[in-house]
């Protein structure tokens, strides 16, 4: 036998290879064998909290979470069958009875959520009346993040990615039994807690209990659903790191950002810049005509005359004070091309090496 076959398991008589340190949740996805999870997520540790991804191991007498159990070489695992299902489809029902009966705020704004496309794929209906029973939603009025805890399922990936990834331990699981919640400490305002608003609990989230208040507000404004929203991928402008990004959009207007989950520098990691730091995007404020200042005061120009202005008082000065005298500053909000054209003119036009931007830092 080869190590390689030395090192395999079976999921439903798959052979799939057997990491030492990998779940069976992880080797399955690596596999692309599907198991149903809300609570799992790999960058942080497991909780076990949702049960749907059980699995039955030849052996054990009872299934076990395939997201915090090991996987081990020769392992005889089964990932679906009639049990395990019928036991899936029983917990899903019991999540959509503890929430708020009628649309899902998600679903309806920014898109179908996790749990509603499981219950889709079980053939699950929402409950007609009763639910929400669950938690509540706390006076909060910062201008990022919305709250909504009658919809939280309790899966644990926002206090997690809040303490484990972000260290920012804004929020965490308070109380016990049917009084368990999530909430920011002395249940304060997120404004109040050490929240940075970097967004990345609203992006775990699986269900209506977190969501983005922005990118809700701007839809509703331009009246787009979400089968009107298009998404794009692009790289954040803020600083120099290159995070992913994949901006929502819709009559072209950028209405909301989601993180870029298979970007290599962030892996779907955002800061608040990033995340909710698109406004300058349509502001009123933005310059669309060239200003110069006459008799102290900036007043329209055309084209023409603000680039001669430019252009002259540039000779001018080098004449007088040599190349040196020029520092360049592009901006982190421009194009990568914009910039290079900027770096492209100190050197080769003016003859200066003096030239940044404040991605650099």
């Amino acid at each position: 036998m080869n190590d390689a076959a030395k090192n395999q398991a079976w999921l439903d008589g798959q052979a799939v290879e057997a990491q030492p340190g990998q779940t069976i949740l992880q080797a399955a996805h690596k596999a692309g064998i599907w198991i149903p999870t809300l609570c799992a997520d790999e960058r942080v540790s497991a909780v076990a909290s949702c049960r749907l991804c059980l699995v039955k191991i030849e052996g054990l007498a009872t299934p076990v979470a395939s997201c915090a159990h090991a996987i081990q070489p020769g392992m005889k695992i089964t990932v679906a069958d009639q049990e395990l299902e019928d036991y899936r489809r029983t917990i899903l029902s019991l999540m959509l009875s503890e929430i708020p009966a009628g649309p899902c705020p998600r679903c309806r704004d920014l898109g179908i959520c996790q749990l509603h496309q499981l219950a889709k794929l079980y053939e699950l209906d929402r409950p007609a009346a009763g639910g929400g029973t669950s938690g509540q939603a706390p006076d909060d009025d910062n201008p990022f993040i919305d709250r909504d805890y009658s919809h939280c399922i309790y899966c644990y990936r926002c206090t997690r990615v809040c303490n484990e990834i972000e260290q920012a331990h804004a929020i965490a699981p308070a109380g016990r039994g049917f009084g368990t919640r999530i909430a920011a400490p002395f249940e304060s305002p997120l404004l109040e807690s050490p929240c940075t608003f970097c967004g990345q609990c609203v992006q775990v989230c699986p269900t209506g209990a977190l969501m983005d208040r922005k990118a809700a507000n701007a839809q509703d404004i331009l009246h787009a659903g979400p089968e009107q929203i298009e998404e794009v991928r692009t790289t954040c402008p803020f600083c120099g790191t290159g995070c992913g990004l994949r901006l929502r959009t819709s009559q072209q207007r950028v209405v909301g950002v989601l993180p870029d989950w298979e970007a290599p520098a962030n892996r779907g990691s955002l800061c608040v810049k990033g995340q909710y730091g698109t406004d300058f995007l349509h502001s009123a404020d933005r310059l669309t005509r060239p200003l110069i200042r006459r008799n102290g005061r900036l007043q329209e120009a055309s084209w023409d005359e603000a680039l001669d202005l430019v252009s002259g008082r540039f000779r001018q000065i080098r004449q007088e004070s040599g190349p040196q005298a020029f520092v360049f500053w592009s901006s982190s909000r421009s194009t990568n091309e914009s910039n290079y054209l900027m770096q492209k003119f100190a050197r080769a036009v003016i003859g200066t090496n003096a030239v940044d931007n404040c991605a650099r830092t």
